[in-house]
C-alpha cells in the first residue's frame, strides 16, 4: 500500500500548494472570471471530441475558453478557427522510466499533478473548470484546488470510470486499481456538477457513489454527415496518393478519366460516378487499446474471403481501421501476416476533416469498443449514425441506449456472428434492397437532436 500513502501525501501536498497560493494571492470573486471557462483533458486534445465540441458549444455562447491538454493530435479545424479558443499545452510524460513500474506510475502521477496545477494557475482566472474524466488521477483533485484557488466551479464529464479502464491491464483486485477506485469516487463528490454519457453511468454514479448527475448523450457535430459523391471522390483520390485500397483496380487504368477503386470522373461530362463493380467499403475506428479486440474483425473477415470462396455472390472489401495507440503495431504485425485475396485492410490516420468525409462515404461501420464499465458508450458509433451509417457493434451492457438491433444495425457477440452478418448485409451488393439499405434508411428517417441541440438543453442551464 506504499502507493496509497504516496497518493495520499500528494493530494496532502497539492491542497498545501493551494491553500498557501490563496493566502499569498488575492482574487477577485467568483464573478471575476465570468464568461471564461477552462476544459481540461489530461490527454490528446485532437483525439477529444467530446471536450472540442464542449469548447465549440462555449464559444457559441459567447465564453472565452482555455482548451488544456495534449497538443499530439491536430484538433478540428473550428477549434483552431475558432477566436474564442485559446489552446493550452500541457507537455506529455514519455520518460518517467526509472525503477519499478508502480514507481514509475507514482511518479508520474506526481509530476502530472504538480505541472497541471502549474498550468491552471497560469490561465485567466475561469469562471468555471470543464474537466473530463478518465484520466481522474491526478486531474479530479488539481482541478479541485485550482477551484479554490480561483473559487470557481469544477464540473465533470464522467466518460467512464478510470479505475476500469486500469483494470483491463492490472485486474480489479491490483492495489493500485482500488486505491484509483477510492479516489475517483471521493473526489468525485467534490464537483459542483456532473455529466455523464448514458442514463446507465448515471445510475450507478447516483447509487454507489452517491454523485448526482445529468445525462448528455454524445452526439454526432453538423459536420458529420453523408458525404456527396463528388467529395467523395476527391477524397478517394487524396487517400489513393497513399493508400493502396484506394488506387483503381488494374483493368481500369488504361481508362482515359480520373478514376479510384472506388469512383471515377467522366471527362466529358465532368461528372463523378460510382465505379462498376467496386469493392464495398468498410471503416471502423479505434484507439488501438486493450478494450477494443481487433481480432475478432480480423477472424470475421477470414470467415467473409471463405464465403466468397465458396461461391456466395459477395462483393471485395476495402477494410479501413483509422486511429493511434499503443497496440497499432500489434494489430498491423497480425494483418501483415494474412493473405486475403478479396479482401484489402489499411490502417491510415487521417486528418480531423477528412474523418468525417470517410465515415460519409462508406457502406458499413465496424464498432469493437467493449466498455471497461458496460457504462459508456462508443463515439465513433454516434459519428457513424450522424453520418447514417449502419453498423455492427460488438455486444456490451447498455449498447441498446444508441444501436438498435434491427433496426439501425445489428449487434454481434464474436467473431463468426459478425462474418454471418457481414455476409447478409453485403450479399448482392449494391442493391438498393436488404437490411443494409434499411438501416440506413431508417437512420435518414430518426431525428435526433444534433450536439448544438442538446447541449443547449442540458449544459446550458447548468451555466
Amino acid at each position: 500500500m506504499a502507493a496509497g500513502g504516496a497518493v495520499l501525501a500528494l493530494v496532502v501536498a497539492l491542497g498545501a500548494v493551494a491553500l498557501g497560493a490563496l493566502l499569498w494571492r488575492r482574487r477577485a470573486a467568483a464573478a471575476g472570471g465570468a464568461g471564461r471557462v477552462c476544459v481540461v483533458v489530461l490527454g490528446d486534445l485532437g483525439r477529444s471530441p467530446r471536450m472540442q465540441y464542449h469548447a465549440l458549444s462555449l464559444a457559441r455562447h459567447g465564453r472565452d475558453v482555455a482548451l488544456l491538454g495534449y497538443l499530439q493530435s491536430r484538433p478540428h479545424g473550428d477549434v483552431l478557427r475558432s477566436e474564442r479558443i485559446r489552446l493550452v499545452p500541457v507537455a506529455d510524460l514519455r520518460g518517467l522510466r526509472v525503477g519499478p513500474k508502480l514507481f514509475q506510475y507514482v511518479l508520474k502521477v506526481i509530476v502530472q499533478a504538480v505541472q497541471l496545477l502549474y498550468t491552471m494557475l497560469k490561465i485567466e482566472q475561469p469562471s468555471y473548470i470543464l474537466l473530463q474524466n478518465p484520466p481522474g488521477l491526478p486531474s479530479i483533485a488539481v482541478a479541485w484546488l485550482a477551484c479554490l484557488f480561483w473559487r470557481s466551479k469544477l464540473i465533470i464529464d464522467w466518460h467512464n470510470y478510470g479505475y476500469t479502464i486500469m483494470s483491463l491491464s492490472h485486474g480489479r483486485n491490483h492495489p493500485i486499481v482500488q486505491i484509483a477506485k477510492w479516489y475517483e469516487k471521493l473526489f468525485g463528490r467534490l464537483a459542483d456538477y456532473n455529466l455523464c454519457v448514458t442514463n446507465a453511468m448515471r445510475e450507478d454514479l447516483w447509487v454507489n457513489c452517491n454523485i448526482k448527475a445529468v445525462t448528455l448523450y454524445d452526439k454526432p457535430a453538423a459536420y458529420f454527415k453523408e458525404t456527396p459523391l463528388e467529395l467523395q471522390h476527391h477524397l478517394y483520390m487524396k487517400l489513393a496518393k497513399d493508400y493502396e485500397p484506394f488506387k483503381p483496380r488494374a483493368e481500369a487504368v488504361q481508362w482515359s478519366g480520373q478514376s479510384s477503386a472506388f469512383t471515377e470522373m467522366d471527362q466529358r461530362s465532368g461528372q463523378v460516378v460510382q465505379v462498376r463493380g467496386r469493392p464495398a467499403l468498410l471503416i471502423s475506428s479505434t484507439s488501438w487499446t486493450e478494450d477494443e479486440d481487433f481480432s475478432v474483425l480480423l477472424k470475421a473477415l477470414e470467415g467473409y474471403e471463405q464465403y466468397i470462396r465458396e461461391g456466395a455472390e459477395l462483393p471485395s472489401l476495402v477494410c479501413v481501421i483509422t486511429g493511434k495507440g499503443p497496440l497499432k503495431d500489434y494489430y498491423n504485425g497480425l494483418i501483415n501476416k494474412l493473405h486475403f485475396k478479396h479482401i484489402q485492410i489499411c490502417t491510415p490516420w487521417l486528418e480531423a476533416e477528412d474523418y468525417p468525409l470517410l465515415l460519409g462515404s462508406a457502406d458499413l461501420g465496424v464498432c469493437l469498443h467493449k466498455s471497461s464499465s458496460g457504462l459508456d458508450l462508443p463515439m465513433k458509433v454516434v459519428d457513424m449514425f450522424g453520418c447514417c451509417l449502419p453498423v455492427c457493434a460488438i455486444h456490451f451492457e447498455c449498447l441498446d441506449e444508441l444501436v438498435k438491433h434491427n433496426d439501425n444495425g445489428l449487434i454481434f457477440k464474436d467473431s463468426s456472428e459478425l462474418a454471418e452478418q457481414l455476409k447478409m448485409l453485403f450479399l448482392g451488393f449494391p442493391t438498393l434492397e436488404g437490411k443494409l439499405h434499411t438501416f440506413r434508411r431508417n437512420l435518414r428517417a430518426s431525428k435526433q437532436l444534433c450536439w448544438d441541440e442538446s447541449w443547449d438543453q442540458t449544459v446550458l442551464p447548468l451555466l
